[in-house]
């Protein structure tokens, strides 16, 4: 009986707005189904590929799932020898299982070394001995455990951590539990096989493109089409060991900076310290990290001192930030939810300081090895990237088999018409089956990766780096594109523009120099509350925090050595950092910053814990989102005109902070305050605010994006007044369009949830008739209107208002106070209304936005970040209309290769029946000057052509079944047999004509009239056909741009047109050309190919401008497939949308739904 298991990932716990998705992380689910090995089958399986001499291996290759079936036999998971696994994208895969030997009481100790609740889940599966039973999966270990009755990921065993459970493993690991966790855990090792030639050399032929290759070149050396087959064969080989090359350098390169060995302290439990390969590291173990710092091999809980760490490996982001211990507690680890604890592998931790006995240094505990890292998790979406759902790729594999069913015709035919001519069976076989690599191209799909080629290096020259390049294809089909706002849209520097103190009877005057604030408290919290460090005397961090503190005019010192003359001036506490405030200023008491709280996007503040000399005055400084910060401060401390004044100078496009301070217990012990103790009951300072200038560029970008129809959204973690107000600066909102905000109040004990939507500058503000007035602007199409809402209400309305999430979405261009789950979330959603979603930011806190996003671009200085498939060296959006035109311009040349391919096949196929049916064949010599010197040359050189200037409205279409595609093809494919008939019909009705001798077959006719004419005539077609479906307007530079096709073209033309009119005696025996007597005849021909040439390109240029468009009113008009489309028509249709200045409730909405 089968056993059915699944990969098991026990819930984190955290917080997040939306379910774990194969996308985002890779916790995906995958169905397991056991099966064990059945000797007999194996050897009935070994008789059958030797029967076969090989066939049934090389289907097995091609399909490993059908080897399984053939040679196992399904059993319980528990039992089994071989996995078929299938993942959420609906792949199939087959894994061995593992087995490694264990020593005997490693039962026992792993039930001391994890909660109990894990104890005896190992599975170590007893046959006489003790067996740990695993699989590796996409460099991922899983471990069979038995009470689950399913395979885990072994990072299961660390999942549920507190952060208790990290500060009891600083003590370090004994060396008989760090050799059995190494055990369980595998090799800290981030491995990309590097395969050797012969292997790569092995699996490239076995390629079904190159299998069939080879199958044709066999043939065509058994029919001695032996120079043609040898030219075949030279170019296959050319191909293979260029794919080989580039495959072998990605392998290497990628090997290189995955895989880092390096030694590393760890503390033992004995209390020594060891030096260690970073390849025996385990969950569990105390790292001590140096002062000079490292670059990291595993992911770690900093547990003590702080760390300055360059990030830009991961997220592309180059701005050094600060690591600061993690709290202590017994709330659940979690690296997402403490990223400003957490050190990440391959991250270069430039300083470690505060840690160590000494001051120096860093202690911090291994939370994940391997491939469980983030950077095992990176370079896995590289290696296994997720597939690529494009239509156009869908349809080319359709096509084929289409191809595939007319050879079939063919074969049929030419089988019967050489049965008929009384051919040899070998013979029959032969030509029959000649007619199937004639009819399915073997160069098809490398040909229609030549336009993404061109488009890759285009793009490179430009500073836009790809490492996907198939996702060019889909840049041409982006309908949606998501901007984040600050240092994308605006740029990266902040300037102050001033401070705001909150007194007693309101607000102060705006003082627009910080440095002339008297001294106190909001004076002291801007020079304190940072967490900006010293390196080399050079001051690091975030930008705005090096503004602020350049503003007070207060310097950063930091502690020497071990840190003892700065902790004695300041009563013994552990100092971080001073701050000294110049000398000219009345008070110069410096202040010494003994606790910090790094900013986290999730909680929108970060905070500070300071004292005086002498360990005087306690003070805990906090700054962040004004709204954050006022809702943790005590109510009668922020001044009535708090949300007014907020409003006022984010709808000027400013970007407000707000700070606020508490006086702290002289009693407390400063170093072990938690941070929920610190950020509550609050005293309400001020605001600071800060001037974001948009960058040139993006009102230019955002505006080709507009009249290409291309929707711009922004998602930022700023305020939302500022980000309307940006958006207005962009274009993305017009001047004469209205702001609706969307407000979503959650369930509380008190009241049920509540949806609004109300007008900006709405409320008591704007009188009652003003808003009737608006509202039935809007309802008919009067006005444009934009939805904004910020991140608690988007989280809101996807938990209480489902049904309203696709209305919203449809016209929201504004989401502020989002945190990086929540852009994640956003991508995906907009993804299930079929939209085509482009993101652009710096990867800083964005990086699963641009992974999930169908085209993610990071503004970043590397060349090739991993955070997105893209990189742009130019730090503004002018990249992504370039990027869209470089990708329309792909798109629409691989269907113009596709097309000219299926369309040289086929006049191809058309002239070999014909000549048969006259009983006589092209020459090889003729095969090779086609396909090589004239199809080949102009598909290579066809994709050259760039891009057009402008963004056309209309996208390019992507799908090859369609009308436009399937009836130009009809067209071209009709006036190619009609044309070569039309030349083989002229040339019997001439008087000179001499038939055929009609006793023999094929090469043995050679030369003769009626194969010189259908082969010229064939000639010219392969020609006209290039200029035909080769698009110009509006995706494309016109032809004449792409000078050496066009060279191509008149050359090859000229070369035809010698070869009908005067090839020469020479050319004629080689090309076993017949020589015609009558020149007119020969002229003839040359006419009748032109006449094919204007009747193809009418006929083109007719359909481009919708002639079939007309068969479409038979059917009717069908209302479009995507989600999106739909719900606006139903939308624009509806009398009330939005309902402005209504209560709504989950029980009370009204829904429209999607049919």
């Amino acid at each position: 009986m089968e056993r059915r298991g699944s990969e098991v990932d026990p819930q984190s716990g955290l917080p997040s707005p939306s379910p774990r998705d194969p996308l985002l992380s890779p916790e995906s689910h995958m169905d397991v189904q056991g099966y064990k090995w059945v000797r007999w089958r194996i050897w009935l399986c070994r008789l059958a590929a030797l029967l076969s001499l090989g066939l049934l291996l090389i289907i097995f290759h091609w399909r490993p799932r059908l080897a399984v079936l053939a040679r196992c036999c399904s059993c319980p998971l528990a039992l089994a020898d071989v996995l078929l696994l299938k993942d959420s994208f609906g792949q199939q895969h087959v894994v061995e299982v593992l087995t490694e030997e264990m020593e005997e009481g490693s039962l026992d100790l792993l039930g001391e070394l994890e909660d109990t609740e894990w104890k005896d889940t190992v599975q170590l599966y007893k046959e006489e001995k003790t067996l740990l039973r695993y699989y590796q999966f996409e460099g991922l270990r899983y471990i069979w455990m038995d009470r689950k009755g399913a395979f885990c990921r072994v990072s299961v065993l660390n999942e549920d951590w507190t952060h208790k459970d990290l500060y009891d493993f600083q003590k370090g690991l004994s060396p008989l539990e760090q050799g059995f966790r190494r055990r369980i855990y595998g090799p800290n090792l981030i491995d990309v096989p590097v395969k050797p030639f012969m292997r790569l050399l092995i699996e490239e032929v076995l390629n079904p493109f190159y299998v069939f290759q080879l199958f044709s070149i066999t043939l065509w050396l058994i029919d001695n089409y032996l120079i043609y087959s040898f030219c075949i064969f030279f170019i296959s080989g050319l191909s293979i060991g260029i794919s080989l090359y580039e495959i072998r350098k990605q392998s290497v390169t990628l090997h290189k900076m995955a895989r880092m060995i390096t030694n590393v302290t760890v503390r033992r439990k004995s209390g020594s310290e060891e030096c260690v390969s970073s390849v025996e590291l385990v969950p569990g173990d105390c790292l001590i990290i140096p002062q000079e710092g490292l670059i990291l091999p595993c992911d770690a809980a900093l547990l003590a001192g702080e760390c300055l760490v360059n990030e830009s490996m991961l997220t592309g982001e180059s701005v050094p930030v600060l690591k600061s211990p993690l709290p202590t507690g017994d709330r659940k680890y979690s690296s997402e939810a403490e990223r400003r604890h957490t050190l990440f592998c391959g991250t270069h931790l430039i300083q470690a300081k505060g840690g160590g006995q000494d001051g120096r240094g860093a202690v911090a505990v291994v939370t994940n090895t391997g491939f469980f890292t983030a950077k095992g998790d990176l370079i896995s979406s590289i290696l296994y990237p997720q597939p690529t759902n494009f239509r156009f790729y869908q349809d080319a594999v359709k096509f084929l088999f289409i191809l595939c069913i007319v050879a079939f015709f063919g074969t049929i035919y030419s089988f019967v018409v050489l049965f008929k001519a009384c051919e040899t069976w070998l013979e029959l076989v032969i030509r029959s089956l000649d007619i199937v690599t004639i009819a399915v191209p073997p160069a098809l799909p490398a040909a229609i990766t030549t336009g993404t080629i061109y488009a890759q290096h285009r793009l490179k020259r430009q500073g836009v780096f790809c490492i996907s390049p198939p996702r060019i294809n889909i840049c041409g089909k982006v309908s949606l594109f998501c901007f984040d706002k600050t240092g994308t849209l605006t740029e990266e520097g902040l300037d102050v523009w001033g401070v705001i103190e909150a007194r007693p009877a309101g607000f102060s005057e705006l003082v627009p120099d910080p440095s002339l604030l008297p001294p106190g408290h909001m004076l002291s919290g801007l020079a304190c509350c940072h967490t900006v460090t010293l390196h080399k005397d050079q001051l690091l961090g975030d930008p705005l925090e090096l503004k602020m503190i350049e503003s007070t005019g207060w310097t950063l010192e930091e502690p020497e050595g071990n840190g003892g003359v700065l902790d004695a001036e300041f009563g013994d506490h552990k100092v971080l950092a001073v701050m000294r405030p110049p000398a000219a200023m009345p008070i110069s008491e410096p202040v010494a910053i003994v606790q910090r709280f790094p900013f986290s996007s999730a909680l929108q503040r970060m905070s500070t814990v300071t004292v005086a000399p002498g360990g005087r005055s306690p003070l805990a400084f906090m700054k962040g989102s004004p709204e954050m910060v006022a809702s943790l401060c005590r109510a009668e401390t922020v001044p009535a005109k708090f949300s007014s004044k907020l409003r006022n100078f984010s709808s000027e496009g400013l970007r407000v902070l707000a700070l606020a301070f508490k006086p702290v217990e002289e009693s407390t012990d400063l170093r072990t305050i938690e941070r929920g103790e610190v950020e509550k009951d609050m005293q309400f300072l001020g605001f600071l605010i800060l001037k974001n200038l948009v960058k040139p560029e993006s009102p230019t970008a955002i505006n080709i994006l507009r009249l290409a129809n291309i929707r711009s959204i922004m998602v930022t973690g700023d305020n939302i007044l500022t980000a309307v107000n940006v958006a207005k600066c962009c274009g993305m909102v017009g001047s004469d369009e209205k702001v609706i905000f969307v407000n979503v109040i959650p369930h509380t004990n008190q009241s049920m949830p509540v949806l609004r939507f109300n007008l900006e500058n709405g409320g008591s503000t704007v009188t009652q008739n003003s808003v009737e007035v608006i509202t039935r602007g809007l309802y008919q199409g009067g006005y444009g209107y934009h939805l904004a809402i910020n991140g608690k209400s988007f989280a809101a309305l996807c938990e209480y208002f489902p049904e309203y999430l696709p209305k919203v979405l449809l016209r929201a261009t504004v989401f502020a106070r989002m945190t990086p789950d929540q852009k994640t979330q956003l991508v995906k959603e907009l993804q299930k209304l079929n939209y085509r979603v482009g993101m652009c930011g710096d990867g800083a806190n964005d990086c699963g936005a641009l992974r999930a996003a169908d085209v993610g671009v990071s503004l970043s200085e590397a060349e090739a970040s991993v955070a997105s498939p893209f990189t742009s060296k130019t730090k503004n959006i002018s990249c992504v209309p370039l990027l869209i035109r470089e990708g329309r311009c792909s798109l629409v040349t691989s269907f113009s290769l596709f097309r000219y391919m299926a369309l040289y096949s086929f006049i191809q196929f058309t002239s070999v029946l014909i000549l048969y049916t006259v009983k006589t064949s092209m020459a090889d010599l003729q095969f090779l000057f086609c396909d090589i010197f004239v199809v080949t040359l102009l598909a290579l050189v066809m994709g050259k052509g760039g891009p057009s200037k402008e963004l056309s409205p209309r996208r390019p279409p992507a799908t090859l079944l369609g009308l436009s595609v399937l009836g130009s093809l009809l067209i071209h494919s009709s006036m190619a047999v009609l044309g070569q008939l039309a030349a083989l019909f002229i040339t019997i009705s001439q008087d000179w004509y001499v038939p055929l001798n009609s006793t023999v077959f094929g090469t043995e006719n050679l030369p003769n009239m009626e194969g010189t004419s259908v082969f010229t005539m064939s000639g010219f077609q392969y020609i006209i056909m290039a200029v035909v479906v080769t698009k110009g307007y509006p995706h494309k530079r016109p032809l004449y741009h792409n000078v050496l096709f066009l060279c191509l073209l008149f050359v090859l033309f000229g070369v035809m047109t010698w070869l009908v009119i005067y090839p020469g005696a020479v050319v004629s025996k080689s090309l076993d050309l017949y020589n015609f007597p009558d020149m007119d005849f020969r002229l003839l021909l040359v006419a009748l190919a032109a006449l094919n040439f204007l009747i193809c390109f009418v006929a083109e240029v007719l359909i481009d401008l919708g002639l079939l468009d007309c068969l479409r009113l038979l059917r009717g008009k069908r209302q479009s497939k995507k989600h999106y489309k739909q719900l606006n028509a139903l939308l624009a249709n509806s009398p009330s949308w939005p309902p402005l200045n209504q209560a709504l409730s989950p029980a009370n909405s009204t829904v429209i739904f999607l049919s």
